[in-house]
């Protein structure tokens, strides 16, 4: 699939900022399954200072710098990029227990790096109790975390009133509600807790509008998911919100331990009062622009 993504982030101020320090992950990262073009930044108003580097993830973070009074702060990054369908799953995987095993002395720094606790994430036995549901004594990983997936998908009601960003892993457990983030973040947990490695995914969505309807600007949102690391075949990812494994309608914008290290935009600033925030997203398939 060929796209081109638009990411728009905008604050309102109700009092002058007088310095604003910025970084932002809202350029998309080359994948074995997703090829980025060069991304064009629109940034209001005008940087005084601007810098790209990697982070400890490999994700490309924008360092931007504003040294001039201003009460609005507008971000848009626009980029092509194209896709592909992530390989076939293994037919057979080992026993989930045997991998969790293995991976208790796996001295990469990858891997430990997603298995242990993060800001949002920590192990508990509520969650492994949750997580064995699926990963039954002797199962196969790959068909476990599957069944985790569709048990996520099939059991919990996606309501954006119920949940924020603080709202604890245990929570969503109970109401078994809450939005993308708040599912990713409960697999991810889930699975930590019984030894296996796992990591959070930024991105988005392609959502196509009902037939005979065009499609709305903006109307595309951004979106979460997971991947659980598979031993000689690579990192599964999983979208609980919908039940599926992620394919190639998931482009992928930065991935991390958790929500806190793939925050789109985030930064320090004087001044600036209270704030009001827009967000725009679109994933315009290639045809789409064709026909612009």
């Amino acid at each position: 699939m060929n796209y081109t993504l638009r990411h728009t982030t905008q604050y309102h101020y109700s009092a002058p900022v007088t310095l604003c320090h910025s970084e932002a992950r809202m350029l998309p990262r080359k994948t074995p399954h997703q090829q980025c073009g060069a991304s064009t930044l629109q940034i209001h108003p005008l940087p005084d200072v601007q810098a790209e580097r990697r982070d400890v993830f490999g994700n490309r973070v924008l360092y931007f710098a504003q040294e001039n009074i201003h009460q609005t702060l507008d971000v848009t990054v626009i980029t092509p990029i194209t896709t592909r369908p992530p390989a076939a799953l293994p037919e057979n995987s080992q026993a989930w227990e045997r991998v969790a095993e293995n991976l208790s002395v796996d001295r990469r720094f990858d891997i430990q790096l997603y298995r242990l606790d993060s800001p949002f994430i920590r192990r508990h036995d509520e969650l492994a109790a949750f997580a064995r549901q699926c990963f039954t004594p002797g199962r196969p990983q790959v068909d476990a975390a599957l069944a985790l997936n569709r048990l996520i998908y099939e059991t919990f009601a996606y309501d954006p009133s119920v949940t924020s960003l603080a709202t604890p892993l245990s929570e969503v457990l109970e109401s078994r509600s809450g939005v993308c983030q708040d599912f990713a973040h409960l697999a991810i947990g889930a699975l930590r807790s019984i030894g296996l490695a796992a990591h959070y995914v930024s991105g988005y969505l392609e959502t196509q509008p009902p037939p005979g309807q065009p499609r709305l600007v903006g109307a595309d949102a951004s979106h979460a998911w997971l991947a659980t690391w598979i031993p000689d075949w690579g990192w599964l990812a999983l979208d609980p919100t919908n039940g599926t494994v992620a394919g190639e309608q998931h482009p992928v914008l930065a991935w991390g331990r958790d929500y806190a290290d793939v925050a789109p935009l985030k930064g320090v600033m004087n001044g600036g009062g209270d704030h009001q925030l827009d967000v725009e997203i679109d994933v315009m398939p290639e045809t789409d622009n064709g026909a612009a």
